[in-house]
């Protein structure tokens, strides 16, 4: 298999672990909110706004990628 095929691959995986990742930032900003500052939760609420803003490209060129010539 040529490298190039497995560069679709490789980026969905990336693209799941990033994910995963916004997942578990959402949970401990949730629990931060509720038991230390919700500034501080407010702060990652905004970082994590660059995520979704991104996520709909991410998922169309991950397609374009993934589907067969």
């Amino acid at each position: 298999m040529p490298d190039s095929d497995l560069l679709p691959s490789l980026l969905f995986k990336i693209n799941e672990n990033h994910l995963a990742l916004e997942a578990a930032i959402i949970e401990l900003t949730i629990w931060v909110e509720q038991r230390v500052s919700c500034e501080i939760a407010s702060n990652v609420r905004g970082a994590l706004q660059a995520i979704d803003r991104n996520e709909e490209f991410i998922k169309m060129v991950l397609a374009l990628l993934l589907t067969p010539e």
